[in-house]
């Protein structure tokens, strides 16, 4: 469950998401779907209940339980007047285990690799939300929570993207997290799917 003032944004939320699933997260805006992504990535506090991934508790064992785990929370941020390649590279640098040889590879898996040295400010929505993913990918995670990936994109970005999660949950064993407001997208491509309103679980 999750407060901000008097307004209860998540209330007594409670769901799992197996290994190997294509879960949707489903509900209108105001929902309370990126607070509940922001809450599991402990991102900001949960008031009460408890966040297991990967077998751990994200209060005892934060590091373990994330260590795994790829996110495109909202909007991804990114440096603009450096390339999509640097700004991976400076992400890359806080995984000290991953070869110099992982930047060119999630390029290539999100369909990147003829752009690497173009600022990214003159990457579309669609390449941007790609490098989210991208970066996402970089320390080889089992669970990756994607926040309204289709957010802005054109019929073709949102065919694209949908192609690429499909892929990457089979070729590299990822367990995706998706959350959106379109009903149509979430039947697309997931095998589960919980419906939020309110901040309530409505149905799984």
């Amino acid at each position: 469950s999750k407060s901000f003032g008097n307004k209860t944004v998540v209330s007594d939320l409670s769901f799992s998401v197996q290994k190997g699933d294509i879960f949707g997260f489903l509900g209108p805006n105001g929902a309370g779907k990126t607070t509940t992504i922001r809450m599991m990535l402990g991102l900001i506090s949960m008031d009460s209940g408890s966040v297991k991934m990967n077998g751990f508790d994200t209060r005892k064992n934060f590091n373990r339980a994330i260590t795994r785990v790829g996110a495109v929370v909202e909007t991804p941020n990114f440096y603009q007047y450096l390339s999509g390649y640097q700004n991976l590279r400076l992400i890359a640098n806080l995984h000290p285990e991953l070869p110099n040889s992982r930047v060119d590879e999630v390029l290539e898996i999100v369909g990147l690799a003829s752009r690497p040295k173009d600022k990214v400010k003159t990457y579309s929505l669609g390449m941007k939300q790609r490098l989210g993913i991208a970066r996402a990918l970089l320390n080889r995670p089992t669970l990756v929570f994607l926040d309204e990936p289709a957010n802005g994109l054109d019929p073709q970005g949102i065919i694209e993207i949908r192609e690429m999660i499909s892929q990457l949950a089979i070729e590299q064993d990822i367990t995706f997290f998706i959350t959106s407001h379109l009903l149509y997208e979430v039947e697309q491509i997931c095998n589960k799917v919980a419906i939020l309103k309110e901040g309530r679980l409505i149905t799984q």
